[in-house]
């Protein structure tokens, strides 16, 4: 059952993204003739709105025809008023970047969602104290609350983080619960080794502690719950940013990159923790969809802005031969990366 919902939602999220192309493209008074949802051999079609909408066998993405776009064979072209051809390079960019675009938008509602489901949030209870730390020197104990610093009041771990990283070697005034009594002490943050999310060891701002593990739930109010959406959206966005910058300077190995497999077992593996779950990560991968159609690899939505930004530039098209020749590395480059991210997954999976 966890597989099924899996494939639904990365079902629904490559939905989402053929949407804003189609709908971009109808505003544009461009023809959609087919949208559909996966590959290869037709399941289910219809048609309505003069477009065939269908279902197909392989669910590993989806994909908007527009009348005189075609990325199988790049040199097809047809200039009617309703193709894609003959609309001006804006127009062809305004529909590529809407896929991506798509994805951003259901990502952030996916989160406010989230917001609105009262998250869960790490509490600002010490549970670990790093030996000759400033916590330490300062007489911090375990067990202790961290209520305020500098006067401001810290609801969760992650807004007490927050304010320890932006005063490095400045101090800062701590107040603590301890056993029901308050008590202050200023405490020096030190650039301490830290790991990342991409496994990388960095220099942070750090009083050296640890948390207990007790959560709270949130009660966000509706504009709360909004900033939550956004932020979110953009430490996805930064961390999906971040992991391709490291992959393609090799700071990041070939092997940590994952495939379909893996975006269908995290999906799976979350709805067995719930559907709030669920929604998270389903939020994420949306985010890393509209992410990876940005890249400047012709046959995703990145390339062939790409093509139409030379066009708007230099005020005319490109040969038929580089699209033909870009199109076919660019579907070899995506090919060779779906390949090895299935090849990464079954190796996780049988270590």
């Amino acid at each position: 059952m966890s597989w099924l919902v899996s494939l639904l939602v990365l079902s629904a999220l490559i939905f989402f993204h053929e949407l804003g192309h189609y709908y971009l493209a109808k505003l544009n008074g461009v023809k959609v003739e087919v949208f559909s949802i996966g590959f290869g051999k037709t399941i289910y079609s219809f048609f309505a709105f003069g477009t065939e909408w269908k279902i197909a066998m392989i669910p590993l993405g989806g994909y908007v025809k527009m009348k005189g776009q075609n990325d199988a064979d790049p040199s097809e072209m047809d200039y009617s008023k309703d193709s894609y051809n003959v609309k001006t390079p804006l127009q062809r960019i305004s529909i590529l970047l809407a896929g991506p675009f798509a994805n951003f938008i259901l990502a952030f509602v996916l989160f406010f969602i989230v917001a609105l489901g009262s998250p869960k949030a790490l509490l600002p209870y010490i549970g670990e104290i790093v030996n000759d730390s400033p916590a330490q020197q300062a007489g911090l104990v375990v067990g202790d609350k961290i209520i305020e610093i500098n006067g401001v009041e810290v609801a969760t771990w992650e807004e007490m983080a927050k304010k320890i990283q932006l005063k490095a070697n400045k101090t800062l005034d701590f107040t603590i619960d301890r056993d029901g009594m308050l008590q202050h002490l200023s405490i020096i943050p030190s650039m301490r080794e830290s790991v990342n999310e991409f496994n990388e060891t960095i220099q942070k701002p750090m009083i050296g502690i640890a948390p207990l593990g007790d959560t709270i739930e949130l009660d966000l109010s509706m504009g709360e719950s909004l900033i939550y959406a956004y932020d979110k959206t953009v430490w996805a966005s930064g961390l999906i940013f971040g992991g391709l910058q490291r992959l393609v300077s090799g700071a990041v190995p070939a092997k940590e990159l994952g495939g379909i497999i893996s975006i269908v077992k995290i999906t799976s593996d979350a709805s067995e923790s719930g559907w709030m779950a669920v929604l998270f990560f389903a939020a994420l991968i949306s985010v890393n969809l509209g992410v990876l159609n940005l890249l400047p690899i012709p046959a995703l939505d990145g390339g062939h802005i790409m093509f139409n930004l030379y066009e708007l530039i230099t005020k005319k098209a490109p040969s038929e031969k580089i699209l033909i020749n870009m199109t076919i590395a660019g579907w070899v480059i995506l090919l060779g990366l779906m390949t090895l991210g299935i090849y990464n997954d079954i190796n996780r999976l049988i270590n």
